[in-house]
C-alpha cells in the first residue's frame, strides 16, 4: 500500500497526543521517526546504547550504518526527540544499553508489523488513512522541504536519494504542486 507524508502540523500534534496515551514507547517511535528520516528497519534496530550513554544521559548525536545502503548516517537529536527519549527511558530504569530502544512486550525488538499496526491505528484515530511506517520518513522529507524553502538538494542528501526527482515524488511534492496550479490559476 502506498502511504503519504503527514502534511498538516495539526495532525502530527494529534498523532503525538494519541500515541502518548497508548504509551511512551509508541510516542517515541513516532517522534523519532518523523524527526530523523530513518528507514523503519534502522529505527527499529536501535538499542538504548545508541541514544544514551553509560550515565543514562541522552547523547547529542547518533551514528549508525544504514541497513539498506550500508552507508554511515549521522544525525543530531533535536529537543522533541530528547524529550520523548527522557519520558520513555524513565519507565525503563534498569534496562541495559544493549536492549532494544523499541522493545516489544516480550522484550525483543519491536517488529515492522507491530510498528505498522501502532501507526495505522493512531492514524485512523485522527482521520489519516494512507499511513504506515514509511509515512514517518516521508513526513520528515516533506516538512524538511517546506522548512528549507524548497531546497531539494539538501532534502535529497538527508534522505540519501540518488536524484532530486526521486525525492520530489517520494515526498509527494510533484502531485501537490500540480494540484495547486489547477486550484490557484483561476483565469
Amino acid at each position: 500500500m502506498e502511504v503519504d507524508p503527514i502534511r498538516e502540523i495539526g495532525k502530527i500534534s494529534e498523532m503525538k497526543a494519541i500515541l502518548r496515551t497508548r504509551g511512551e514507547r509508541d510516542a517515541l517511535l513516532f517522534t523519532m521517526g518523523i524527526n530523523t528520516a530513518l528507514r523503519i528497519s534502522d529505527l527499529l534496530s536501535l538499542t538504548l546504547g545508541d541514544v544514551i550513554n553509560d550515565q543514562r544521559q541522552i547523547v547529542n548525536t547518533v551514528a549508525l550504518k544504514e541497513r539498506k545502503t550500508g552507508k554511515m548516517k549521522r544525525f543530531p537529536l533535536n529537543a522533541s526527540v530528547k524529550k520523548a527519549i527522557t519520558a520513555y527511558i524513565a519507565l525503563r530504569p534498569k534496562a541495559g544499553l544493549l536492549e532494544p530502544l523499541f522493545a516489544s512486550k516480550r522484550g525483543g525488538f519491536l517488529s515492522r508489523w507491530q510498528a505498522r499496526r501502532i501507526l495505522k491505528e493512531a492514524g485512523a484515530s485522527v482521520g489519516l488513512e494512507k499511513i504506515g511506517t514509511h509515512s514517518l520518513r516521508k513526513t520528515f522529507g516533506y516538512h524538511a522541504y517546506k522548512r528549507t524553502g524548497g531546497d531539494i538538494g539538501l532534502v535529497q542528501k538527508l534522505l540519501n536519494h540518488s536524484t532530486s526527482g526521486d525525492t520530489l515524488r517520494y515526498i509527494g511534492i510533484d502531485r501537490e504542486a500540480m494540484d495547486n496550479v489547477y486550484l490557484e490559476l483561476n483565469l
